[in-house]
């Protein structure tokens, strides 16, 4: 295998050496028309003049607020003819020579690229450079995706053969074919055995924690209340210890009679994995009845487990912000306000709460209950705001749907990317999973519908100039973000 690899290094390396170097010139004008309000000049403009091309190019920047029905296409040739003629050739029929020209309606969210016959290239590769913009595009970053469309039309408008993708490919291809079997099998063993160290690792240190406190465990569960009802909810978890226990030292012996070899094996991956799934699950489990014993009985340690029951509602308050800060998160809007006035309220009934503990004015009982309600009212919050963003980004009723089921998808731990766990705490083991709406589910939810929505736009290219473009028929598309 090394040496097939060498000498497809040394192919590639001579037609390379051969092939000489290719031109490299920075932009021989740039003209930006900001008629949108949205790019950085300041900022645009030394990226774009530093950009380097393969032949001497005219870079034109032109934004408008168009809307979702408009054909950007036919826009830039407008404005062009309008504005500025010396973008179109002399006949009328083509865009000029030597020129790029890169178009974006941020509000119709469009994007487009034209350039002179001398500066064409394939439909695809068009579809190329607007995707590379698209991901900043997405996210209201008007400067740097434009900077990346230039950049990357860049490396494609009269690119040399031997630089070209099909180029590279082909060289690679008849060299990598023969060593790619071996190479795949190599890799795909060594992280799959990686990945079972890890796994056997992390089901090691928590099965070590669960052996070590079983005796302290018994005692917790012991003396917790079953008059409370989140203590004879955690005691109902309980009485499944022992067994799941028993289930976890069993898998703990099949792993670790693995051999180096056999932990390279998927299957075995999967078994390790397993079995370091129900450890960490037991370990969480175990602090949970200690943390009910405590907080339930009012034991000395019973601070500190309340602090362990606030710290999910803690963590989904602090991770407003960023939510509704993001690119689609929209923060402007009536239910994001509901959210940030919810996040103020919470923080100061979280102190009042703990005080109202400490001076026995609420049980604990109380004091969960209160938890649990404030948990409950900020899911429906994020609900609230899921229509929100929906209606926000969706341009149909089938975006719509998409984007609302990957948001019930991450909130009932169906989403296969997004695996859902078990949370360590008395609510956490009380009600299900699904059973509270957490920021995190949200973000997860978010990107999930945005993916689904943008994959099925699939960015479909448009190359026709309209009803007003008559015989114009000069190299150029849009397409949607």
């Amino acid at each position: 295998m090394p040496r097939t690899l060498r000498f497809v290094l040394l192919v590639l390396a001579l037609l390379l050496v051969g092939s000489g170097p290719a031109g490299a010139v920075t932009p021989t004008g740039v003209v930006v028309e900001d008629r949108a309000g949205v790019l950085d000049r300041n900022t645009l403009i030394p990226a774009i003049s530093g950009i380097e091309f393969h032949e001497p190019t005219k870079v034109a920047i032109y934004t408008y607020n168009g809307s979702a029905a408009d054909n950007l296409n036919e826009e830039v040739l407008r404005f062009a003819r309008a504005e500025h003629p010396d973008w179109i050739s002399p006949d009328g029929q083509k865009w000029a020579d030597g020129l790029f020209i890169f178009a974006l309606d941020p509000v119709g969210r469009h994007v487009g690229t034209y350039m002179g016959e001398d500066r064409k290239v394939s439909l695809d590769q068009r579809d190329d450079i607007q995707n590379a913009a698209k991901d900043l595009l997405r996210d209201a970053q008007w400067t740097d995706g434009t900077i990346a469309g230039v950049r990357r039309g860049a490396e494609l408008i009269n690119q040399p053969w031997y630089q070209s993708a099909a180029f590279v490919i082909t060289a690679w291809v008849a060299g990598a074919l023969a060593a790619a079997g071996a190479a795949a099998l190599v890799i795909v063993r060594a992280v799959t055995r990686a990945g079972s160290r890890k796994e056997l690792e992390r089901g090691d240190r928590s099965y070590a924690n669960v052996s070590t406190d079983l005796d302290v465990t018994e005692l917790n569960a012991s003396t917790i209340p079953e008059s409370s009802s989140y203590g004879s909810s955690v005691l109902e978890k309980h009485r499944t210890f022992l067994n799941r226990y028993n289930a976890a030292t069993e898998l703990s012996n099949r792993v670790h009679a693995l051999t180096p070899g056999a932990l390279s094996r998927r299957p075995n991956l999967k078994l390790v994995r397993e079995y370091a799934d129900a450890a960490a699950e037991l370990d969480a489990l175990d602090d949970v009845i200690a943390d009910s014993n405590a907080l339930l009985n009012r034991l000395s340690s019973w601070p500190t487990a309340w602090d362990r029951q606030l710290a999910p509602f803690r963590s989904d308050l602090a991770g407003l912000e960023q939510l509704l800060s993001k690119g689609h998160g929209q923060g402007d809007s009536a239910t994001a306000a509901s959210l940030r006035l919810f996040r103020d309220q919470s923080l100061a009934d979280i102190e009042r709460w703990t005080a109202q503990l400490t001076d026995g004015a609420i049980t604990p009982e109380e004091a969960l209950d209160r938890l649990r309600d404030a948990r409950s009212r900020l899911s429906d919050l994020l609900r609230q705001h899921t229509e929100t963003v929906i209606a926000g980004y969706a341009k149909t009723e089938r975006e719509a749907t998409l984007m609302r089921r990957g948001m019930e998808e991450a909130q009932e731990g169906t989403d296969r990317h997004h695996r859902r766990t078990y949370e360590p705490s008395i609510l956490g083991t009380v009600y299900p999973s699904y059973y509270f709406f957490s920021v995190p589910a949200f973000n997860s939810g978010l990107n999930t519908g945005v993916g689904s929505v943008n994959s099925a736009r699939g960015g479909g290219g448009t190359t026709g100039y309209g009803s007003s473009g008559g015989s114009f028929s000069g190299s150029g598309s849009s397409s949607g973000f």
